[in-house]
């Protein structure tokens, strides 16, 4: 049996979006920005009592500690979460991972549903300022697949974009170089002849 490599997962493609539930028909979930830190803790609480014939376990049921930390700033986002938190608003939250990938191109992802129970703000003089958000997870997290929006590359980091104007096309009518297909191809259509490097040798000869 052949061995099978193991990937290892990175904590900088483990990924928080949110969305108020009662929005869920209104708008997509969105990236929580500028991340620098996400704890998924799903647990159960055990004890077991002595018998005469040894100990019996007792389990309860799952309980999820979720928390983000990231860089305040002015967003829907960061505005929603105080939404939750102030008006006991309920959220949706995904924790999707980028490194681990279906064969339809879907990310796996951790899907709950819960409450902001708490926001901390730090506002260092030297430092950017920082929030810490901890949710209260509802039930017991369900897992599956999803994909993300064309949006979602544009939000993590930025994707190219041509000269046009991208009011009617997002991309600015550019196409982004495909490492696999686009290595080594285009031409210098201005150029008329082509030079061999080699002093006296022409092309052909």
């Amino acid at each position: 049996m052949a061995d099978t490599e193991i990937q290892v997962l990175q904590g900088m493609n483990a990924l928080m979006y949110i969305r108020l539930l009662k929005n869920a028909d209104k708008e997509e979930g969105q990236l929580v920005p500028m991340q620098t830190s996400l704890t998924f803790d799903p647990q159960r609480k055990s004890d077991s009592t002595a018998t005469k014939s040894g100990n019996v376990a007792t389990t309860s049921s799952i309980e999820t500690k979720l928390k983000a930390e990231f860089i305040d700033n002015i967003s829907k986002v960061s505005d929603d979460l105080y939404e939750s938190l102030i008006k006991n608003e309920r959220v949706e939250v995904w924790k999707i991972n980028r490194d681990r990938v279906n064969d339809k191109g879907q990310y796996f992802a951790w899907y709950m549903r819960g409450y902001v129970t708490e926001d901390s703000n730090d506002n260092d003089a030297d430092d950017n300022a920082t929030r810490e958000v901890d949710f209260t997870v509802d039930g017991t997290p369900k897992r599956g697949w999803l994909t993300l929006p064309a949006s979602a590359q544009e939000e993590l980091d930025y994707v190219f974009r041509g000269i046009g104007q991208v009011k009617d096309d997002a991309t600015g009518k550019g196409t982004a170089f495909a490492n696999d297909t686009d290595r080594g191809t285009g031409s210098n259509k201005a150029s008329t002849s082509v030079t061999s490097q080699v002093p006296g040798v022409g092309v052909g000869h």
